[in-house]
């Protein structure tokens, strides 16, 4: 019998339309002649509702984007889970594939919930979710473990915010504390933006991070494997070679990354000193293992414009598999196809709940 992959896709946060995009290109990626594949969306009521894979497939991401009528289409008939009983359900080879972006999905919450029902699944474990979703803990994690980063502050109230923003100096950028794909970041320039800033960040969070503004080429690079696994061994954490995001907005906001596509140039490899390649992917190596993540991570860093110091700015633990989506890409310009890239995602799944299985629980 060919092992199930369970794809969960949509869920409460701000990113759960990106989820629908990314879902259909691993479902697409699978091969179906090794896994058999369930599809399953959870609403924004938390609902878990089984659908026909092919009806994601048969809808385009610029109608997944808009969300509405395609969320009701793909609803359509579907079949009411109890997610208890299909997540206890699943065989010792089965694995699930939670492709949730932000809050209630890349958080430790639902890795919270599959470690309790005893799954395998793709991504990292409850610490690192967490802990990566988080950017002041991030940057708490980073800084004990002696990482460069650019200077920040935490704040909760406009008050906190702009008294960050004057010890700092203009420009800030302001940002919810836990969310991705650029929701709700702001750059400010200037006292008078603060409060609005922090107003729009803290529609997604209760509370924003203040952020140093510097002249800076923004470098991703993709991360893979088992931050523990020997050198040689298969599943050896590597980085792929790195790549630069040249917004043509001021910078690289969700408008450019899902909706415009001409909202940024994209250079694979990166056109930087090969040291600064290597310093990247140094880094990026050592936050993935000071985090505590596994299986996968888009990392993504500041190079300064005119001194090349390389910053550390922050883990994406569940980066987007949207065509557009430099994950899968940069995999791919290193040589790793996406379905080989799948593939392997599942089987650090796999590997990790055997590890895990045979930890004790008596004494």
């Amino acid at each position: 019998m060919k092992p199930l992959v369970l794809v969960l896709c949509g869920g409460k946060s701000a990113e759960r339309l990106v989820s629908l995009v990314s879902a259909q290109c691993v479902v697409a990626s699978l091969d179906k002649k090794r896994f058999k594949i369930r599809l399953v969306h959870i609403g924004t009521d938390n609902g878990w509702m089984e659908i026909p894979s092919g009806r994601l497939l048969a809808e385009t991401p610029e109608k997944l984007h808009k969300g509405g009528a395609s969320i009701s289409r793909l609803r359509r008939g579907g079949k009411t889970v109890n997610p208890w009983k299909l997540l206890t359900s699943l065989g010792k080879f089965d694995c699930v594939f939670p492709v949730l972006h932000g809050p209630m999905g890349e958080d430790g919450t639902m890795q919270g919930l599959l470690e309790l029902a005893g799954c395998a699944y793709v991504g990292c474990g409850v610490l690192g979710s967490a802990a990566g979703m988080d950017k002041e803990a991030t940057k708490r994690v980073a800084q004990s473990a002696g990482l460069p980063q650019v200077p920040w502050a935490v704040a909760r109230t406009a008050r906190e915010a702009s008294a960050a923003a004057r010890r700092l100096g203009f420009p800030v950028f302001i940002k919810p504390a836990r969310m991705g794909s650029s929701v709700g970041v702001v750059k400010v320039k200037g006292p008078s933006g603060v409060a609005a800033a922090v107003r729009e960040a803290l529609r997604y969070d209760d509370k924003a991070l203040v952020e140093k503004g510097i002249p800076a080429r923004e470098i991703e690079t993709a991360v893979l494997g088992d931050p523990w696994a020997p050198k040689g061994d298969r599943f050896e954490l590597k980085a792929s070679l790195c790549a630069e995001i040249i917004p043509n907005a001021e910078f690289y906001d969700y408008k450019a990354k899902y909706l415009d596509p001409n909202g940024a140039r994209f250079q694979v490899p990166a056109a930087i000193p090969a040291k600064t390649s290597a310093r990247v992917r140094e880094v990026a190596l050592a936050a993935f293992r000071a985090l505590d993540l596994y299986g996968l991570a888009r990392v993504d860093f500041f190079v300064h414009k005119r001194t090349g110091a390389v910053y550390f700015n922050e883990p994406n633990t569940l980066p987007g598999f949207t065509p557009a989506s430099m994950y899968p890409r940069l995999w791919r310009e290193s040589g790793l196809p996406t379905k080989k890239l799948v593939e392997a995602l599942v089987a650090l799944a796999l590997r990790r709940a055997a590890a895990r299985r045979r930890i004790s629980t008596t004494h």
